[in-house]
């Protein structure tokens, strides 16, 4: 189980086996971006759709991965959700990498609430993709985050 509510009614972002989560994602109800993140294979958590839902709370470094929301608008492009789970100072201070979905409808704003996030957060904005992406954006990405993480202190 990825996610566990404490005693708090916040949820943590724990251990899959013996594996570290090191990917967080927000993903609306049409799933695009969690489809995305479970081809990856790799141990991640859902940051809650509804604001009735205990929120997350990251528990050690990770990538976010974002869809960009509000047809590209900056003002609306990262999801509400998302927000919370960045104003709190515990989650902010364990991000590392932002990896953004989006529609390249939006021409410039392609991506924006990853550009966004990694702009305010520090971190670099290490990929873009698609919708849903490609087969070849899940492998580009599983390849890009092994080697991510080796390289993180």
């Amino acid at each position: 189980m990825l996610l566990q509510a404490d005693s708090t009614r916040e949820s943590t972002a724990e251990s899959a086996g013996s594996a570290a989560v090191d990917i967080i994602y927000f993903s609306s109800l049409s799933g695009n971006t969690k489809r995305f993140v479970e081809k990856l294979g790799r141990p991640a958590a859902r940051i809650p759709l509804y604001p009735k839902d205990a929120p997350l709370v990251a528990e050690r470094p990770y990538v976010l991965v974002v869809p960009t929301y509000g047809g590209g608008i900056e003002g609306s492009a990262v999801p509400k959700q998302v927000i919370r789970f960045l104003n709190d100072e515990r989650n902010r201070s364990l991000i590392r990498g932002v990896i953004g979905a989006g529609n390249t409808n939006f021409g410039e704003a392609y991506c924006l609430a990853g550009d966004i996030i990694a702009q305010k957060c520090g971190v670099p904005h290490l990929y873009r993709f698609e919708v849903f992406g490609t087969p070849d954006d899940v492998a580009t990405v599983h390849e890009g985050l092994e080697e991510f993480w080796k390289q993180q202190p």
